[in-house]
């Protein structure tokens, strides 16, 4: 008998440099980690890795609603905020009407709202921001909104007159409306959130993440906290995937949520570099969004190709905000500031042709 045909081994192109040896400024993640009580916390989940999580999360609902001063009905956690995108899509609303999102923003809504059937429609934004008036008037004929607010990529956040329009359009039209917050905790405690309004019995919820500002976002956990119908109903459809949220992940964030004073510390470190990065675009000659977030968007002419030349040509993953229908910028994480520096470094050779 003759020997088996053993196939050649792969050769895979090893010019192209892996994503995680590169300077990562493109995803928004957070240069100080985690909690070491949460890494400790997720660490210690290991050993029990045979067993399957808590499908209620009961845990981190207690917490989560402890912590926002809010009854548990009105938290749901899932596997990061992009689960509870589709379950919203899936569940809230007039379910035969498209869902209204802004154009120019986070694909993720729209993206969803296709896939299942519903359609969604985008409105343009204006100067760059969310045109307030003309969402809170189109709302009524729809099923489901979706703002992202601070806003991706942008970074910049709605005042408090316009949140508030919105949330009382959403309650005229009883349309439920899904305000995602992810950068959220980055932005002035003063600034308004859904939090503030959930007392108006509108039909509200805010989509919250640890992958941010807490460091969690290999772990993919999230949660909304909203009003209890719509907490409800996100939940009877979270319940086809009961595991999502795993045992690691559950036990992380629980403690990365306790240590507040860590996430004092990222908050705090974060508007200090916000600060030095925008002053040293300023003296490098260029241009960016107003930002309340862990990014900024720079402005760059040729955001498409920017990209591309800053991965190839020097190591450094940005975002082109192209990919959101939102050309003319790069959309920078706050990394470190060796990180940025290399950065500005970089884009100042590819700007002027060096």
């Amino acid at each position: 008998m003759s020997a088996p045909v053993r196939p050649e081994p792969k050769v895979y192109n090893t010019s192209v440099p892996d994503a995680d040896t590169m300077v990562r400024l493109h995803l928004s993640e957070s240069p100080y980690g985690a909690s070491p009580a949460a890494v400790a916390a997720a660490t210690g989940a290991l050993e029990r890795v045979n067993r399957y999580p808590s499908p209620q999360r009961e845990g981190l609902v207690k917490a989560l609603a402890g912590h926002w001063g809010v009854s548990e009905d009105q938290i749901v956690v899932a596997n990061g905020s992009d689960e509870l995108v589709l379950a919203t899509a899936l569940t809230l609303g007039d379910l035969s009407r498209p869902g209204l999102v802004a154009a120019g923003t986070f694909p993720g809504y729209p993206e969803a709202l296709e896939r299942i059937g519903r359609g969604a429609v985008a409105l343009p934004l204006r100067d760059g921001a969310l045109d307030v008036k003309e969402f809170a008037h189109a709302l009524p004929e729809y099923g489901v909104g979706y703002v992202c607010n601070p806003h991706n990529p942008s970074g910049t956040a709605l005042p408090g007159e316009a949140y508030a329009a919105l949330i009382a359009a959403a309650q005229v039209a009883r349309v439920p409306l899904v305000f995602d917050e992810a950068y959220q905790e980055f932005s002035d405690p003063g600034l308004p959130q859904t939090r503030d309004f959930l007392d108006r019995d509108a039909p509200v919820l805010a989509l919250r993440t640890f992958s941010k500002a807490y460091g969690l976002a290999a772990l993919r956990i999230g949660y909304a906290v909203g009003r209890a119908d719509l907490i409800a109903g996100v939940r009877r459809t979270l319940n086809v995937l009961p595991f999502s949220v795993n045992r690691v992940a559950q036990a992380g964030a629980l403690a990365a949520l306790a240590d507040q004073q860590f996430l004092g510390e990222v908050r705090k470190g974060t508007a200090e570099r916000r600060e030095w990065f925008t002053a040293e675009l300023e003296r490098r000659g260029y241009g960016y969004l107003p930002s309340v977030t862990n990014f900024v968007a720079v402005r760059v002419d040729a955001s498409g190709e920017a990209q591309d030349a800053l991965a190839k040509e020097h190591g450094i993953l940005v975002r082109d905000t192209g990919m959101f229908g939102f050309p003319g910028h790069l959309r920078v994480s706050l990394g470190t500031q060796d990180e940025l520096l290399t950065f500005l470094d970089a884009l100042d050779k590819l700007t002027t042709g060096q």
